[in-house]
């Protein structure tokens, strides 16, 4: 396999195939308890992608020093170093924020997204397609967050942004959008209930959408080899 394809491949599980959160159904937790708002979601997203992407490359590099009998530990320990990093960062730059994620923020320690790819694909490859690994699935995880964080606002609050000055500063709150107005708001949308239903729904909707792409690939093969065929007999 060529370096391009490699990667190419790693995109292509991270963001769908193997998407941590769509497929793996892993780091359900904060994913369905943070995701009231999208800026929560972004927030959240960005955090585990910073850990995922560092953790993977330091996991890599240390990978042929590190006895197999304690890796986990390892592991947990260089991934709780870099999420009390995030914790630090946030809590000095974003500190509504950070204080709205709340005890999910370092329990991004125990993600399993991020152990599990620290010990399917950093321990065993090398610093660069394990950081691009990592970025990947951090991108992925975070799409799904953000997807389901702005589902749940518009159909909660009839909102979109709600909040953005607690992400990026006092400017970011012209960035907040009103779809609609109403008296009193949605709590199926808000509460964990409502987390639960829209995530069965992407869940649904991303196989429904490998269910047509399926179907559709012996007709496109079948049209192919029939093509080939004429051109040959011509």
């Amino acid at each position: 396999m060529t370096e391009r394809s490699e990667y190419k491949e790693l995109s292509w599980q991270g963001l769908w195939k193997n998407n941590p959160g769509l497929v793996q159904l892993l780091g359900l937790c904060p994913l369905l308890a943070v995701t009231t708002t999208l800026t929560n979601a972004i927030g959240l997203g960005l955090a585990t992608l910073l850990v995922l992407v560092c953790s993977n490359a330091t996991i890599s590099a240390i990978r042929q020093w590190v006895p197999k009998e304690v890796r986990i530990p390892i592991f947990v320990l260089i991934i709780a170093a870099f999420v009390t990093c995030v914790q630090l960062l946030m809590n000095a730059f974003t500190f509504g924020l950070y204080q709205s994620l709340g005890i999910f923020l370092p329990l991004i320690v125990t993600n399993c997204a991020i152990i599990g790819r620290a010990e399917a694909y950093a321990s065993k490859n090398p610093v660069k397609p394990a950081s691009f690994d990592g970025l990947m699935m951090g991108v992925g995880f975070a799409l799904v967050l953000m997807t389901l964080g702005a589902i749940r606002e518009i159909l909660g609050q009839g909102t979109l942004f709600d909040g953005a000055e607690l992400l990026l500063g006092e400017w970011a709150s012209i960035l907040r959008i009103e779809i609609f107005t109403s008296d009193t708001s949605f709590l199926l949308a808000i509460l964990p209930p409502g987390a639960f239903i829209a995530m069965g729904f992407l869940i649904a909707a991303k196989n429904a959408i490998d269910s047509s792409i399926a179907a559709k690939q012996p007709k496109a093969e079948a049209k192919t080899i029939e093509r080939v065929r004429v051109n040959f007999e011509g």
